[in-house]
């Protein structure tokens, strides 16, 4: 069976490529490369000893996803990546977010109507939720008002397939709400490549682990948690990477008990900023040099997924520890660190 994979050669696309060929799927990957390189390529294809196909396509050029779909008229399923995704940068560049994120999601949907039958799965975010009203998340939490251009565009991006899916009652399609992704492939040959300044926690601590950053900020110590950081469900990209292709067996296998379902995925465990930091110390024997900072604007104060849906109904269940997770962080830095 041939899956398309948009934004393939990104951090999570990447990582679900690998999964996907290990299961024995095609798999052909549309990517613009403004935020990865043609190495994950050759990353993807030295551990799974395949190479996927791979075509260099901007989704903003209506036209070039057109002549795609003409050329892969055989496309039986498609995960959707392919997005813009820095909360910072999408407050500064809203046009720019909605047209990358929403514009090329609309040309993508009128393009699967015209195939007999392929189903989407969607890369959406537990953004979507804001603060939640209550601890754990469930996927019937109030959706609340986006704190960014970026998260609205995950909340509008699945108001738009839903749309969809009730006026096509063929077409069906999955949306999947990740928590946070962490760690890299097990090989140490794919991984998170962040551009600049990292957004993300764990890369800014294997950066300043290995010396590329002389301290890692905590952003606030007064919030009412334990111990007054930040809380979040922090996953092994492996374990999403997994729940995809698992989500993508539903849809192909006609298990869905409606055309448009969503599912949380997450460990269904929160930990906070200090928990992570001390974890990865324990996991790699290394100290970090950190300082407490103001808050940062659009932090919530705790989200954690609710994960049984994603057990009972998905069939999907969390594999790693966040320590294996943080150790194949460290391990993959430390890769990156011998190729600079």
């Amino acid at each position: 069976m041939k899956i398309l994979v948009t934004g393939g050669l990104g951090y999570i696309g990447s990582h679900t490529v690998v999964a996907l060929q290990n299961k024995g799927f095609d798999v052909v990957i549309i990517d613009n490369l403004s935020n990865s390189s043609l190495d994950v390529l050759a990353g993807i294809t030295e551990i799974t000893g395949k190479s996927p196909d791979f075509e260099k396509i901007d989704m903003r050029q209506k036209e070039d996803v057109v002549s795609f779909f003409e050329k892969h008229k055989d496309i039986n399923g498609v995960i959707h990546f392919a997005a813009s995704k820095a909360v910072g940068e999408s407050v500064n560049k809203p046009l720019a977010y909605y047209e990358n994120n929403l514009g090329t999601l609309t040309t993508l949907l009128q393009e699967l109507q015209k195939i007999e039958s392929a189903p989407l799965i969607f890369s959406s975010s537990c953004t979507v939720y804001g603060q939640a009203d209550k601890l754990p998340i469930t996927e019937n939490a109030p959706i609340k008002p986006a704190e960014s251009p970026y998260g609205n565009t995950k909340k509008v991006g699945e108001q738009i397939i839903e749309d969809t899916c009730n006026a096509y009652p063929n077409f069906s399609a999955i949306a999947l709400r990740y928590f946070n992704p962490i760690g890299a492939h097990s090989s140490a040959l794919i991984g998170e490549l962040p551009i600049g300044v990292p957004q993300n926690l764990v890369p800014f601590i294997t950066q300043t682990a290995i010396g590329k950053r002389a301290e890692l900020s905590v952003f606030g110590d007064d919030y009412p948690t334990q111990d007054g950081t930040c809380i979040r469900d922090y996953i092994h990209v492996m374990d999403l990477a997994e729940a995809h292709v698992v989500a993508l067996e539903r849809l192909l296998n006609k298990k869905s008990e409606d055309n448009y379902e969503v599912f949380n995925i997450g460990t269904g465990t929160g930990n906070s900023v200090l928990e992570v930091i001390n974890a990865f110390e324990s996991a790699n024997q290394k100290s970090l040099n950190y300082k407490i900072a103001e808050r940062r604007k659009g932090d919530v104060i705790a989200a954690y997924a609710d994960t049984t849906k994603s057990k009972t109904v998905l069939g999907w269940t969390p594999k790693h520890s966040l320590q294996s997770a943080l150790k194949s962080a460290w391990e993959w830095e430390l890769a990156l660190s011998k190729k600079e």
